[in-house]
């Protein structure tokens, strides 16, 4: 819309022009009356020059004006055009930007809105049980099945060796050979096939298995070594087996280190045979107490990690009373401690003394796990008194054996007594009788 403004300016302008359009026909009219003139007189030389000057702005003019009128006859035909529709004429003069304030009545402007996408409506069936349409199944979800069956059957399948390993040394057995015929020494049998159980599951392995058995005379050390000594060789061949006593096969310190070659020789032996065989060889060394140094050194060298792959497939066991003095005197200064800090806690105890006492000794004691044996009670020594006599033929009288048991020497703590000697007397006591 063009504002009363703009008329009066726009009227303005055209009143200028039409006065030089005006002029400029007066002219017009007079230069032709001129012209007239000159062509009845005839042309003159002189004046050609000027004429032509003249005429080529009189021609401008004249496209001026008529522009001019073509464009008064325009915007008349759009001042017509606009009064018979009822608006007012638009201006064709270019728009001037201002700062003028937006008046109340001017309509705010439009946005683009984005057009929601409508949600699909779900269709349920007609019956009263409304289900939810199911989507095809992805094949991500059967793959991921799939694995999982087949790390189920990973993981089963070396589950099923790790018992055919164990089986194939028959620790179900051993244990009820210890429950029968060792006494007293519940904690030690289970912690002792707990180790072996462990190692004898797989049969690669970083380094040797060694247990050092450790206890007074007489709680059952040299029995048990007796007793795994007979077991692994009933499930394995006699050679894959060595049982090492120090009094008998090097007494003298002169020939220690003749024996330590020795000794090196056969466990090479064992240990080649055993890697061939797919087997772990087990060396039981009894009287370790009595063992020279060069014996000690040379088995310290097949302890360590750093030798060849068959050498680390190995069981050492270690028998000796070495810290039997450590041992007596803490189970009789803690047997009434057993109940408040339970018997685990006080092995464990035990196990942290003997190793600081071992390792003074030698230290071949830093490789070997420790399994102590603590002292017999009287019911334990009478339970070796019934499984003797049975063993000889005679009628296990209850009373006769506590009569037995009590010609004994034992230690007293309260209400319990542990033996001196444990069942080191048994034996020649039942061949007495």
């Amino acid at each position: 819309m063009v504002s009363s403004l703009d008329e009066k300016r726009l009227e303005a302008r055209r009143l200028p022009m039409a006065a030089a359009l005006d002029k400029m026909e007066d002219q017009e009219t007079s230069e032709s009356a001129v012209e007239s003139q000159v062509e009845e007189e005839g042309p003159v030389e002189s004046t050609t020059h000027s004429i032509a000057q003249f005429s080529s702005k009189l021609r401008a003019m004249i496209r001026i004006r008529n522009k001019y009128q073509a464009i008064k006859k325009r915007r008349a035909e759009m001042a017509a055009g606009l009064s018979l529709s009822g608006s007012q004429p638009r201006s064709t003069s270019p728009k001037i930007f201002t700062f003028d304030t937006v008046t109340a009545h001017s309509p705010p402007p439009l946005r683009n809105k984005k057009k929601k996408k409508k949600k699909r409506r779900v269709l349920f069936p007609s019956s009263s049980r409304r289900v939810v349409p199911t989507k095809e199944s992805s094949r991500a979800k059967s793959c991921l099945v799939m694995l999982s069956l087949i790390v189920f059957l990973q993981v089963y399948n070396a589950i099923e060796n790790l018992d055919d390993h164990v089986l194939k040394y028959d620790l179900e057995g051993l244990e009820k050979t210890l429950k029968r015929e060792v006494f007293g020494q519940r904690e030690a049998s289970e912690e002792l096939l707990e180790r072996l159980s462990d190692y004898l599951s797989t049969y690669v392995h970083n380094k040797p298995l060694v247990l050092s058995l450790h206890g007074p005379t007489g709680v059952g050390k040299s029995h048990l070594g007796r007793i795994l000594a007979r077991h692994f060789r009933s499930v394995m061949s006699d050679e894959l087996v060595l049982q090492y006593f120090v009094l008998h096969h090097c007494p003298l310190e002169e020939s220690a280190t003749n024996c330590a070659w020795n000794l090196a020789s056969r466990i090479s032996e064992i240990v080649t045979l055993a890697e061939e065989e797919e087997k772990i060889p087990v060396f039981i060394f009894d009287e370790v107490e009595f063992m020279h140094r060069p014996l000690l050194d040379t088995l310290h060298g097949f302890f360590r990690s750093n030798r060849s792959s068959e050498y680390l497939n190995a069981i050492y066991m270690l028998i000796s009373n070495l810290g039997q003095g450590e041992i007596t005197k803490f189970v009789l200064q803690n047997s009434s401690s057993e109940v408040s800090m339970g018997r685990m806690w006080l092995r464990r105890d035990l196990g942290l003394l003997l190793r600081r006492t071992l390792e003074k000794h030698h230290p071949l004691w830093v490789e070997t796990d420790i399994v102590p044996l603590t002292l017999l009670e009287k019911s334990h020594v009478m339970d070796c008194f019934l499984d003797e006599m049975t063993r000889e033929g005679f009628y296990p009288d209850h009373v006769h054996i506590e009569r037995l048991a009590g010609e004994i020497s034992y230690y007293s703590v309260g209400q319990r007594q542990f033996s001196q000697t444990g069942c080191k007397q048994v034996v020649a006591k039942v061949n007495l009788l």
